[in-house]
């Protein structure tokens, strides 16, 4: 039964990460749980993009490799789930295309969408796809290192503003691009990254590549 209110029905909150995850790791993990615990989410759903837009020019791992590796990051997560939407989908992944077909997997006005991403994704928020029209489906959830306050964010347009929750995050150091360049090179990714998703790297003997 839904939770009943003096203002009526109340609305669950949902966070939605959406990212390449090659590979997912603790950074993404952490940032994840700590939106849940902060602005008291009902769950974080994590999208792994299909055929990202802005990652063209750059080789990427397959959309299933992605979606394994982040399933076995997230699956002792009661609060964490994962969504096949983007990787699904024919056309290439935008945020705001997305959030338009979550919306109608729950009754009308019975969600309150929170978008988590990069503080440095946000000041790039411009270049996306229908930007002015994403504070209108999401609020917008700014994560980044503690002390990281980076210049930019008072150019954003008010709407956006309006709509973003700056939140910090430790452990946001570690980069997915690291871990690559780390696998190419035979270094170790321990601690970086959780142990299944490891095991899966090398099983699969993903990122020996030089240039990664």
């Amino acid at each position: 039964m839904p939770l009943r209110s003096s203002e009526g029905l109340r609305k669950r909150k949902i966070g939605v990460m959406g990212g390449t995850f090659d590979p997912i790791h603790f950074g993404h993990l952490v940032a994840g749980e700590e939106a849940c615990f902060s602005l008291g989410l009902t769950e974080v759903v994590f999208v792994p993009t299909g055929d990202p837009f802005h990652k063209a020019g750059r080789t990427i791992s397959s959309a299933e490799h992605r979606y394994t590796m982040t399933m076995l990051a997230t699956l002792d997560n009661p609060h964490f789930r994962i969504s096949r939407v983007e990787i699904d989908r024919e056309t290439p992944s935008h945020t705001v295309d997305t959030l338009r077909e979550m919306r109608h997997w729950y009754p009308p006005g019975s969600v309150e969408f929170y978008f988590i991403t990069g503080l440095d994704a946000v000041l790039d928020i411009m270049a996306w796809k229908e930007p002015l029209e994403i504070p209108e489906l999401c609020r917008i959830v700014a994560v980044s290192r503690p002390g990281f306050n980076p210049k930019g964010l008072d150019d954003l347009p008010e709407t956006i503003r309006e709509n973003l929750v700056h939140l910090e995050i430790p452990l946001l150091a570690i980069s997915s691009t690291e871990i690559r360049q780390r696998v190419s090179n035979g270094q170790s990714i321990r601690y970086l990254a959780p142990w299944l998703v490891e095991q899966y790297i090398y099983k699969n003997a993903m990122y020996f590549r030089n240039g990664w």
